[in-house]
């Protein structure tokens, strides 16, 4: 068995990163996250980052926009992996600056966790956020840094608990209608937080991997939005009304709803109407599907997923 590599992790304390820490602890790999002092401070994800101590993950104190703390940081790595959100999704350049400087990293795993933005049909605001993902892909490859991008879709932890109904923010799902999207026909792709994990930190010392984007699209986890409310339906015993939203509405609501709903309802665009996560083939030429490469990982299906809601 070769060596597992010692990963670092940046923006660990976020919303996928955490899980990631998890997943990158739990199997083995020696873990680092970096942290900045005020993190410590803070009540949430100061508990966050005590929980990471006690499962082993070595805590090191830098700051994205301190250069020479995250080069010494990089140094004590073999791959790094950025989790940060979309507000630093630009900051990302100084990771590659300093792993350039470094001059020791395996593989930069860039913040991604979403659809394949090289390949999609999204409007504004989704569009600028997603150009900037596309500027840090295309700077990375540019420098000539290995690489693997994880395009994992749709956070079921999003989306399922509330079927993505507009304006419902917590659990349970709708009894009585759904508003859908577009005819409701395109299929997306919905993976549980804690199988993201689990499969992008597989990834990291894969030769298969190297230099490719990693597709997470078990099986089972495919559904059209009219499939999803059939389900759901299936599993509460009763019939929902469907209100179906024409591709016009659809896109006159993002330009009217204010930040950051709009954000999400681009993406929602994107996904149920355009079908951006599943409207094309994945070619060996450039990617991978996670649960072909990774048929021992026990994912947490859709169906498993809404169960717990019924």
């Amino acid at each position: 068995m070769a060596e597992k590599s010692k990963i670092l992790i940046i923006g660990g304390t976020g919303y996928i990163g955490k899980f990631v820490v998890e997943a990158s602890a739990k199997s083995g790999h020696p873990t680092f996250a970096l942290v900045r002092e005020s993190t410590l401070s803070d009540p949430v994800k100061g508990k966050l980052v005590e929980g990471f101590k006690n499962s082993g993950v070595t805590l090191v104190h830098g700051d994205l926009h301190d250069h020479e703390s995250l080069v010494k940081a990089i140094k004590q790595v073999d791959v790094v992996i950025s989790t940060v959100g979309s507000m630093q999704l630009a900051d990302q350049t100084k990771i590659i600056a300093a792993i350039k400087e470094a001059g020791n990293i395996k593989r930069f795993l860039p913040s991604e966790f979403g659809n394949d933005v090289d390949r999609l049909h999204v409007v504004e605001p989704a569009k600028s956020t997603f150009a900037v993902k596309v500027q840090i892909r295309r700077t990375i490859e540019a420098e000539g840094i290995p690489y693997t991008y994880v395009s994992s879709n749709y956070f079921a932890g999003y989306f399922l608990p509330t079927l993505a109904q507009p304006g419902v923010f917590a659990p349970p799902p709708p009894r009585d209608k759904a508003i859908i999207p577009g005819d409701g026909n395109p299929k997306a792709i919905f993976n549980a937080e804690h199988d993201i994990g689990t499969y992008t930190i597989k990834t990291v010392d894969d030769p298969r991997t190297l230099n490719k984007i990693v597709y997470i699209r078990p099986p089972k986890n495919i559904y059209s939005f009219n499939e999803l409310v059939s389900l759901w339906e299936k599993k509460i015993g009763k019939t929902l009304e469907r209100i179906y939203i024409p591709e016009e509405q659809v896109l006159k609501e993002i330009q009217e709803a204010p930040f950051p709903i709009n954000i999400v309802l681009s993406i929602n665009h994107s996904v149920f109407v355009k079908g951006d996560q599943t409207n094309f083939e994945i070619e060996p030429s450039f990617g991978v599907e996670a649960s072909e490469l990774y048929p021992d990982v026990k994912y947490t299906t859709v169906e498993e997923y809404l169960s717990q809601f019924v």
